[in-house]
């Protein structure tokens, strides 16, 4: 119960004032917790949202006295003692958050090269703001700016609908199935992200429908057909609005309610088939396991599902190869 309450805080604060919609805050506090709608059949008793912190190691801090030098520009104030004790101990504990051989104070103090040394750095303090557990805190920061040694990822995005500019500095390439209410509760989250960071970014929908929801293949096709009438938006947020109902009768009476040409609608459903059955083999050679699943240029992304954070990594993005 008590992991709940910080995460429903954690979805309200990072919000901000005007970003803060209760609401939006509510719905998606399962995606922080990280609920997705799995590939396989949960197993007994497995809800399928495993939190970052059942993954995280020990990470402890090396023992010794803590350098608690502020760092300049960085206010901690919103910090209780014990977090910024927290805070000070992780900046000098983790490493480098550009592969250098020190730790993060030093890239950040000294090191003027390490252009990322002052997002880590908020980021860091971002994360104890929203009372994120420090193993959790360690783990999001290392899946970041640790690096893994694996290749990057390499989708064909070129056929997938798509919002944002071609030549947007980030791109984002989300696997989605429409019968997944975790998908559903992320496109609102996406939206935001899009309507933030316009002209920095571009989305592309790939589409991932998992067996167990029998109509997400008809819903992804008839989504790439309206798609191929300029209504793709429209369709997309039909088809999420009218979850689970997206059998062939079903999303034929959501074309005509867009107002497509029906007839040219038919044919782009059935045609459809392969873009669909191209993605989801995408997906899967990507390691893609469950809905949604977000990349991030050509790495998975593995933050907190939540606008702020994904808008945090695109910021970031932007200024460092500015």
């Amino acid at each position: 119960m008590h992991y709940n309450v910080y995460v429903l805080k954690a979805r309200v604060v990072s919000s901000g004032p005007v970003r803060g919609h209760l609401l939006l805050a509510l719905f998606a506090a399962p995606l922080l917790m990280g609920g997705a709608c799995e590939k396989k059949s949960a197993k007994a008793g497995d809800t399928g949202a495993i939190t970052a912190l059942d993954r995280a190691g020990s990470g402890a801090a090396p023992t010794g006295p803590v350098d608690k030098t502020p760092l300049p520009g960085i206010e901690i104030d919103k910090l209780g003692s014990d977090k910024q004790e927290l805070f000070y101990s992780l900046v000098g504990s983790l490493s480098s958050p550009c592969g250098k051989a020190h730790s993060l104070r030093t890239s950040f103090t000294s090191d003027t090269a390490c252009k990322r040394a002052p997002f880590a750095v908020r980021y860091l303090k971002s994360l104890l703001e929203e009372e994120i557990p420090e193993a959790e805190v360690r783990e999001f920061y290392e899946k970041k700016y640790k690096p893994t040694g694996d290749a990057p990822v390499k989708l064909d995005a070129s056929k997938a609908p798509h919002e944002g500019a071609d030549d947007a500095q980030v791109r984002l390439y989300e696997f989605y199935d429409y019968g997944c209410p975790h998908c559903k509760l992320f496109k609102a989250m996406m939206d935001q992200v899009l309507a933030d960071e316009q002209g920095k970014v571009v989305e592309y929908f790939m589409q991932f429908p998992l067996e167990k929801h029998v109509d997400s293949k008809s819903a992804a096709q008839a989504a790439i057909a309206a798609g191929q009438q300029g209504k793709f938006k429209q369709m997309h947020a039909m088809l999420f609005d009218k979850t689970p109902l997206h059998d062939h009768e079903h999303v034929s009476e959501y074309a005509k309610a867009i107002g497509v040409d029906m007839t040219k609608f038919e044919a782009d459903y059935t045609a459809a088939l392969p873009h669909v059955e191209s993605d989801l083999k995408q997906g899967e050679a990507a390691g893609v396991d469950s809905t949604p699943t977000l990349f991030f240029n050509d790495r998975k992304y593995d933050g907190p599902m939540s606008p702020k954070y994904i808008e945090m990594w695109i910021d970031e993005e932007v200024a460092v190869n500015r």
